[in-house]
């Protein structure tokens, strides 16, 4: 018997969490550093899971498959693909980093003898439960997890989050003494009551948004049920093998007309547009990432959004081919508004966090845009693009939120002259803003490009479209670093000092990721491009034959092309 790989991929943080939520409440630092190991532990065996794929072999692979509930078909089913190994090494990639990146971010929160050991059990939480959702092959254990992750999540946004507020007049820092109640110092316009209301406003929008979703997805997954019963897939009671219904969906013997395939589509889409976020479901986001702490922010936007373009990838594209063609230009046209919409909207941002939090919604419509254009170079783009995005925009909100932890504002305007007294804060800062930006030579450029290129041999137009946005990023990214990082130093950011060793540990990694995949994304492309040509074969998407022009005869009896 093979040893289950993924089961201890997926358990071993899982395991982490209890381990310790058992230390002793005085255990703080214990607590931090057992989450660490327990992270580094799961990064290891994804190590060994990459090891042990194979590329070009079986579409999903490190199968293991046990009986769960049989009563109609629903099984503990895993497998791997290449666009889920992908994620799986940007999942266990990213935790250990966010870990140290945190390390004492709970202490905003006040003095609670266990604050420790539950941040850094829903941190391990959250992480347990994207992976198995990454390599879930039933379609029931699937959903079951893509809904369990929101409750850490939400605890992670309202019950962990900023401590400081910046008012008209300049920073404010708000603090809790040891022995005080709830009410702790106010200054500039808010509190640390007023934050708090704040940070459980963002975390209940956050909850409820993906909520919703995730019960219009339930629909969907119990009208599927019903299909696969009504046709006796995997007997008489049906199943949620994902295997056995894409095979059904993509022969044409789910036994359903287009009217009801189209909403079941419509219904995962719902879910996945909602957790991606695809405009216009957008608005809970910017809300979300500037109340959590920045790691917590970043395991939001770069890890947990991810599921929801990985769903449509795999569950939208794979179970209802025919719908998703249907949808794929009025998706595309969503993609293209978003791209847009939040780039324009980071450009009118005042606050830092806000600003990088509408970048990542412009992302998202690239990556969804891939997705849908479904041509090899944009899916195995947009694929690539969400482990860029990832490590990018981990770099990017880390090292900002190092600097607003520094000076105690979140305002472009209290900053300047940053790079005087903090030169490889402000160096490592337009490195991950210009891999925003997607400068060649840095990650971002290569994903970006195959998406750009795969979508205009399917839409041009909004292939065209999409590409403006390169300029309104220059335009946020580069007016951000001139404000905050050029020009004299503002009074009070003298005292600014520069990325200490823990920092370093966090930033160095994730900027050594973007010029490595920058320069070289052949390993990661070896993986995903398999699994996206299987993909697209499987559901009749082929790419677009080249136009050639027509030979157009002369007056002397020759030809002209």
């Amino acid at each position: 018997m093979n040893y289950p790989w993924l089961t201890t991929l997926w358990l071993l943080p899982l395991v982490g969490a209890a381990a310790v939520v058992a230390l002793p409440a005085s255990a703080r630092s214990l607590a931090r550093w057992t989450g660490l190991v327990f992270s580094l532990a799961t990064l290891v065996i994804g190590i060994v899971v990459a090891t042990r794929f194979t590329p070009g072999g079986p579409q999903y692979q490190l199968t293991e498959s046990h009986r769960w509930i049989p009563a109609f078909g629903a099984s503990y089913t895993l497998g791997v693909d290449g666009i889920a190994l992908a994620l799986i090494l940007l999942t266990a990639g990213l935790v250990p980093l966010l870990i140290i990146a945190g390390w004492g971010d709970e202490r905003e929160v006040g003095t609670g003898r266990r604050v420790a050991h539950i941040y850094v059990a829903l941190t391990l939480i959250v992480e347990s439960m994207v992976l198995i959702s990454f390599v879930s092959l039933d379609i029931l254990l699937f959903y079951v997890f893509f809904e369990v992750m929101l409750i850490p999540m939400y605890f992670l946004i309202g019950g962990f989050g900023q401590s400081r507020i910046a008012g008209d007049h300049g920073p404010s820092m708000v603090t809790q003494a040891a022995d005080s109640g709830p009410h702790a110092i106010s200054g500039g316009r808010g509190s640390y009551t007023e934050l708090r209301r704040q940070r459980s406003r963002a975390a209940v929008k956050f909850l409820l948004y993906n909520l919703f979703g995730g019960l219009i997805m339930l629909a969907a997954v119990i009208g599927l049920y019903v299909l696969t019963a009504r046709q006796h897939l995997g007997g008489p009671d049906g199943t949620f093998d994902f295997r056995a219904v894409v095979a059904a969906a993509n022969s044409g013997h789910l036994g359903a007309g287009p009217a009801v395939l189209n909403a079941l589509f419509l219904g995962f889409m719902f879910a996945f547009a909602v957790k991606a976020p695809l405009w216009p479901l957008h608005t809970w986001l910017p809300d979300a990432a500037v109340s959590a702490t920045p790691s917590s922010a970043v395991l939001m936007m770069a890890v947990v959004d991810k599921v929801g373009t990985f769903g449509m990838l795999r569950y939208c594209l794979l179970l209802f081919p025919h719908a998703a063609h249907t949808y794929a230009p009025l998706i595309s046209v969503l993609a293209v508004i978003g791209i847009a919409y939040g780039a324009i909207l980071a450009i009118g941002q005042k606050d830092v966090m806000r600003l990088i939090a509408y970048t990542s919604i412009s992302h998202f419509g690239f990556i969804i845009l891939g997705i849908f254009a479904m041509t090899n170079q944009s899916g195995a783009g947009a694929t690539l693009y969400m482990v860029n995005h990832g490590i990018s925009t981990a770099a990017l909100f880390l090292i900002a939120g190092f600097l607003v932890s520094r000076k105690g504002t979140r305002m472009i305007a209290d900053f300047g002259g940053v790079q005087k007294v903090a030169p490889v804060l402000a160096g490592t800062f337009l490195i991950a803003g210009l891999a925003t930006l997607s400068l060649p030579g840095l990650a971002p450029f290569v994903s970006e490009f195959l998406v750009l290129v795969g979508t205009f041999t399917r839409y041009p137009v909004a292939a065209v479209c999409a590409t403006s946005a390169l300029v309104l990023a220059a335009i946020y990214v580069l007016w951000m670093y001139q404000r905050m990082m050029t020009g004299p130093v503002k009074q009070g950011n003298e005292r600014l000092y520069d990325l200490v060793p823990r920092e370093l540990v966090v930033v160095v990694p994730l900027i050594v990721a973007l010029l490595f995949l920058g320069a070289y994304p052949k390993p990661l492309l070896d993986r995903i491009n398999p699994a996206v040509a299987g993909t697209l074969t499987t559901i009749g998407a082929h790419d677009p034959a080249p136009a050639v022009p027509q030979a157009a005869t002369i007056s002397d009896g020759g030809t002209h092309k």
